[in-house]
């Protein structure tokens, strides 16, 4: 692949046949509950999703990413799949699928679908058929199930914790009645891991990407790919001897850890890439990988998922040194693995960037366990939020990202600029984080709130009834037809600068530029334009050229602190 492609929409050629279209695609996250509601239910559907392609179009989006969208109990928030090939019907059919598809296809979008390869659901078919299944048998070999320590294997097979909180282990009731076998669950307990090493499972999920594929996805975001393969060899270690130091799973960077990064995970991708070579363009894949940098090319690699998540701006603090060495860094790596590097602030599992920067530095923050999920309000209290200044900073960093070379990844509702919604009534939270930790973590379920449309009604627009999460009464100022044609909102903003980075964005080379000032980033791309990024408090100098957009009002020849601007 090169590393120089150029957009479909500049080099003339069909955008559907373009191999490259992912490389430096805006891509548009949208968790299908929660974006729009077409029979008033309160959960988001596929029809919702369709009624909404004409403002995905003038958005200036080049694709979506759909949140799993399959039949679930939504113990996590549908990450617990029950069947794998199927729309639950609490969103829809498959016909509403293909109308979606199509829907989004004619407005020149493309559609990249969710998938979650480490575990499946409780109610998944092949687990109930492996609890009614004997030890050893061939149902049970789909999963990890192993038997307990202690005189009545009362014990569960090691100490590991869950990512969301408490054991990893489950203990189950044998058909016969007896307490039976534990299976491992690194997520909740309704999500048991599968047994990557089955070829019966590796088959069964290249039907699965066929399946999709043939129905018109253009690719794939995995779910926890560092997770797959794991190596259960008695005796099993110890948290304490996974993590000695106590700083999580970062100790175990060089592939040895039990099952998270595992080098032989990377034998299930080369196998993946195959199937997504069958198609013309080929599929697409983005790995959801929180490993270690000098590990994530391998992810990233043409030979296997093609694109790996980097988290790295996600997880700083605002500060221009800081921006600089993750740019920096991330761009020498993409340009090594021949995959294109991505850049993302806000998703279904992290609270919103506008909060995040409306907070004390590093106050709204922290990562637990290797997969970096967890990422909650942690307790701030309401009044150390400063809202203004976290708007205008998720502003400007949301500028300086878009100019960046690579994929934009957005999540729906940054682009009305939305806060976290943290007053959620403990009686109405959804995430297994909050009542496995409750007192602890307050959940991801406010980044999950449903979007408001309109000014008023009973959920703002996003359906005819209640919505499944309680919106606040502010939503309304941030309300699609509040900011719909208004000049300075957030969301003329986003439209305004992605038009401009499809007419900008023509190679992957950025220059860095002397700024003047450590509290300022400036860099160029071809084409003769550049980006000056003010990560201060204080007004600097603008340099000479038209400006193109910026995030925020301009005084004069200057730029005001925590604003960026695009000059030509």
């Amino acid at each position: 692949m090169s590393n120089t492609a150029t957009l479909a929409t500049l080099s003339g050629s069909d955008p559907a046949a373009d191999p490259n279209w992912w490389r430096q695609a805006s891509v548009y996250q949208i968790y299908p509950r929660s974006f729009s509601d077409s029979n008033g239910d309160g959960l988001g559907d596929l029809k919702g999703i369709t009624a909404k392609v004409p403002y995905l179009k003038d958005l200036g989006i080049d694709a979506v990413w759909l949140s799993p969208f399959y039949p679930s109990a939504l113990a996590d928030g549908g990450y617990d799949v029950d069947d794998y090939r199927d729309v639950d019907p609490k969103l829809g059919t498959l016909a509403d699928f293909d109308a979606m598809s199509a829907a989004l296809h004619a407005a020149g979008i493309k559609l990249i679908a969710d998938i979650v390869p480490n575990h499946s659901s409780n109610r998944h078919e092949w687990f109930q058929e492996a609890l009614a299944s004997p030890r050893g048998s061939a149902a049970r070999e789909r999963y990890i199930f192993r038997d307990g320590k202690g005189e009545n294997g009362e014990i569960p097979p090691s100490d590991w914790e869950s990512v969301f909180g408490g054991p990893a282990w489950e203990r189950i009731t044998e058909p016969d009645g007896t307490p039976g076998q534990w299976y491992m669950h690194i997520f909740a307990k309704e999500q048991p891991d599968l047994n990557w090493s089955s070829r019966e499972i590796r088959d069964d999920f290249l039907k699965t990407l066929r399946f999709w594929s043939d129905r018109g996805v253009d690719g794939f975001r995995v779910d926890v790919a560092h997770a797959l393969t794991k190596d259960l060899t008695e005796p099993l270690l110890s948290k304490v001897e996974l993590n000695p130091a106590g700083t999580g799973a970062d100790g175990h960077d060089d592939g040895s850890h039990p099952f998270w990064d595992r080098d032989e995970v990377h034998e299930i991708y080369v196998e993946w890439r195959e199937v997504f070579n069958e198609y013309n363009p080929p599929r697409t894949a983005v790995a959801e990988a929180w490993v270690h940098a000098s590990r994530r090319a391998r992810y990233a690699s043409p030979q296997g998922l093609g694109q790996a998540f980097n988290f790295d701006l996600l997880q700083a603090d605002f500060n221009a040194e800081e921006f600089r060495e993750i740019i920096t860094r991330n761009l020498a790596e993409a340009t090594e693995s021949g995959a294109s590097s991505t850049w993302v602030f806000s998703n279904h599992d992290v609270v919103r960037h506008a909060t995040r920067y409306g907070l004390p530095q590093g106050g709204g923050r922290h990562a637990k366990g290797q997969d970096g999920k967890g990422w909650l309000l942690a307790g701030a209290p309401a009044e150390e939020l400063d809202v203004e200044l976290g708007l205008r900073r998720a502003r400007a960093a949301t500028l300086l990202m878009l100019a960046l070379p690579g994929s934009a990844y957005l999540y729906q509702g940054e682009e009305l600029g939305l806060q976290e919604v943290a007053e959620i009534p403990d009686a109405q939270r959804q995430d297994p984080t909050f009542f496995r930790n409750k007192g602890v973590e307050i959940g991801r379920d406010g980044c999950r709130v449903p979007l408001p449309w309109q000014t008023e009604g009973t959920s703002f627009g996003f359906g005819d009834g209640a919505a499944h999460l309680p919106q606040p009464a502010w939503f309304s100022r941030y309300a699609v037809a509040a900011e719909d044609g208004v000049e300075g909102s957030t969301l003329e903003f986003y439209r305004r600068a992605l038009k401009l980075r499809r007419e900008l964005q023509t190679s992957e080379e950025l220059d860095w530029l002397d700024s003047g000032s450590a509290d300022v980033l400036r860099f160029s791309r071809p084409g003769g334009w550049q980006t000056v990024a003010n990560f201060g408090d204080e007004p600097v100098e603008l340099p000479a050229g038209e400006v193109l957009v910026s995030s925020g009002p301009l005084d004069g020849g200057l730029l005001p602190g925590n604003t960026t601007a695009w000059l030509r």
